[in-house]
């Protein structure tokens, strides 16, 4: 009964001496244009977390490809390829931010936020190209060991190429865990992957400069599993985002949240999906079957601010009032049992 409505801000009812302050502290609106432009903030941040990682990965290979072009270090370059590669991803990522802002349309209702579920299965081939890459390179240096030349230059800029990476993977990471972004998250742990790829260079160079040829394969087929257990990570992180998983965790909070909610005697149906980085809700709660038209809606307002309240980055909610059932009344429902039924 309530779904992106207009409603002010008084509240006969306050939940808790914490909710009263959280108004007189943060005074907000949830109009449709304030839940678009905090949708719009938060693709601006996943944007300019892409630029900027970009750009310091392009210039950490460009640094590694100036090592490559002296040393002719197999492995730098294909650590320089990882490198290459990880920034690249930014650019199927950056073309789901800009489709996220667009408008809903008559045939996309729902908007474009799931451009993004696509953006992560493209890094996560990704990722899963890189392992591949850097199996296949580790196993040829195996079986053909060939000695490292200029491994002073190649141990720097192998600890650039780690150092580059791991500070990506930092920011990415906490840029898409702070908006809720599982793609640019799974972009993060791609950079450190390639991360782990540099300090293979760094212990294969030390190895052959020791005299052991098979260091440096043998280091890249344990970075490779490493990069498996990435993948893994990052896969399922992924595939649960495009199979609309949430944690538990927040549909508990949100229960919580509407049962405290006057008006409302339980909450019937409750689900939650992501479109893109924001959550959306749509719950059922039952009401006093004696409650007019207008008190219903009431309540069904009150659960949707108390919702958009409890659970982060919920930009929307479709809240269903369900009369109370007196003793020998049908079920309301039972009309659309066959349309439900498996």
């Amino acid at each position: 009964m309530s779904d992106r409505h207009e409603h002010s801000h008084p509240h006969p009812h306050p939940h808790s001496l914490r909710h009263r302050l959280s108004h007189l502290l943060t005074p907000h609106s949830h109009e449709t244009a304030d839940k678009v432009d905090s949708a719009l903030e938060s693709s601006a941040r996943g944007m300019r977390a892409l630029w900027v990682s970009l750009a310091v990965l392009g210039v950490t290979a460009l640094a590694q490809a100036l090592v490559v072009a002296v040393s002719g270090s197999v492995a730098l370059l294909g650590d320089t390829v990882h490198n290459t590669a990880d920034a690249l991803t930014a650019v199927p990522l950056g073309i789901a931010f800009v489709l996220g802002r667009r408008a809903a349309t008559r045939r996309f209702t729902y908007g474009y936020g799931r451009a993004e579920d696509l953006a992560g299965l493209v890094i996560v081939l990704t990722i899963a190209a890189s392992a591949a890459f850097a199996g296949w390179t580790a196993i040829d240096r195996l079986l053909d060991p060939r000695p490292v030349q200029h491994v002073p230059a190649v141990a720097v800029a192998a600890l650039v190429g780690f150092a580059g990476n791991e500070w990506v993977a930092r920011y990415r990471i906490r840029v898409g865990r702070a908006i809720g972004s599982a793609a640019l998250v799974a972009d993060g742990l791609h950079a450190r992957t390639d991360g782990f790829t540099s300090l293979a260079v760094l212990l294969g160079a030390g190895g052959s400069t020791l005299g052991w040829q098979l260091a440096d394969p043998i280091v890249g087929l344990a970075i490779t599993a490493a990069i498996a257990l990435v993948l893994r990570d990052a896969a399922r992180e992924v595939f649960r985002r495009v199979m609309d998983a949430v944690d538990p965790a927040l549909v508990d909070r949100a229960e919580r949240a509407l049962t405290e909610v006057p008006g409302v005697c339980g909450v019937g149906e409750l689900r939650l999906r992501w479109i893109g980085h924001r959550l959306r809700a749509e719950v059922a709660v039952v009401v006093d079957g004696d409650a007019t038209v207008r008190e219903a809606h009431r309540i069904a307002v009150d659960a949707e601010h108390a919702l958009l309240h409890a659970v982060p980055r919920l930009t929307a909610a479709l809240v269903h009032a369900d009369p109370e059932p007196a003793p020998g009344e049908a079920d309301p429902h039972l009309a659309l049992a066959h349309h439900t039924a498996a």
